[in-house]
């Protein structure tokens, strides 16, 4: 039996490489992205899958806004739950019938700081005017030089409640699509009921949450470049092999990584190590078999 790993899988494999969200598009993509991860499972391994979800929900708060003197916009833990069962579809399309998805909720604080100060944004670009008439719906708007875009809060991941849901399907021989887009966040209520929230969880601190709930082994993140690296961007870029967490936490603490794209990523990968995962590795798609055989990308290990 081969081992159990999670794949946490980006924008670039659920777009067209100009980042054209057109379903067609978004299914060749998938099905690009698929290729690479059914040699994992040719070769024995159990796999569970998670994924970005921003431009399908970006595409959902267009239709919200342009349409919302005709409809009410629907919340944003709704479009995150809309876009899990989409992508979770085009997967198990791609995969064939031993493949499901749970559409997966997130549990967050209600008193998460993130909540007091939302800097998240969202969706496309927008007026000052047409900011104005979203923020009489009780959205929250700001400018960015060109142009205002909506904001929301993004907190903590706290638990993947849906995990048992995962664990079950995954011992009877499926693999799972779970916690798309960071998964639905969620607060519990007083009485104990659960409640959505406007709210992103990002989606790399999630997986890594996610992997030490569902018992995976290792985590490997997969985005468009074959190792994180010092200096990116640079003129001399150092790319990172085989590391330790202290050595890893060193480097985040320095700024090396940035906090829009690669810092998530190498966050997610010390937090899964940190708490018992035997291994987390980032790589490139096309490169995911490579980096587990551990002859490619960044691979971050507790017992060095």
């Amino acid at each position: 039996m081969g081992e159990r790993l999670l794949i946490a899988l980006g924008g670039n494999a659920m777009t067209a490489p100009d980042g054209s969200a057109a379903p067609g598009h978004q299914r060749a993509a998938v099905e690009e992205a698929m290729r690479h991860v059914r040699t994992l499972l040719d070769a024995g391994h159990r796999v569970i899958l998670t994924h970005g979800n921003g431009p399908q929900v970006g595409n959902l708060l267009l239709k919200n806004q342009l349409a919302a003197a005709v409809v009410p916009p629907v919340p944003l833990d709704w479009c995150g739950a809309q876009t899990q069962a989409t992508i979770g579809t085009l997967i198990m399309n791609a995969l064939g019938p031993r493949a499901a998805t749970v559409v997966t909720r997130t549990l967050v604080g209600p008193d998460d700081p993130a909540f007091t100060d939302p800097v998240k944004p969202i969706g496309r670009y927008f007026t000052e005017q047409e900011a104005r008439r979203f923020e009489k719906l009780g959205q929250t708007w700001r400018s960015f030089g060109q142009g205002w875009r909506r904001v929301v809060a993004s907190p903590e991941p706290l638990e993947i409640l849906d995990a048992d849901a995962v664990i079950t399907l995954m011992d009877a021989g499926f693999t799972v699509v779970a916690a798309g887009g960071g998964g639905v966040p969620v607060v519990r209520q007083a009485d104990g009921a659960l409640t959505g929230v406007e709210a992103v969880i990002d989606k790399d601190l999630a997986a890594a949450l996610l992997g030490r709930a569902v018992h995976a082994n290792v985590f490997i993140i997969a985005t468009n470049v074959s190792h994180a690296m010092i200096g990116y961007g640079g003129p001399a870029p150092r790319p990172i092999g085989r590391i330790s967490v202290p050595e890893l936490r060193v480097l985040h603490a320095a700024g090396h990584f940035a906090g829009g794209s690669m810092g998530p990523k190498v966050e997610a990968a010390l937090r899964f190590v940190a708490a018992g995962g035997e291994r987390a590795v980032i790589t490139s798609l096309p490169e995911i078999a490579a980096a587990l055989d551990g002859d490619v990308g960044t691979q971050v290990e507790k017992g060095l």
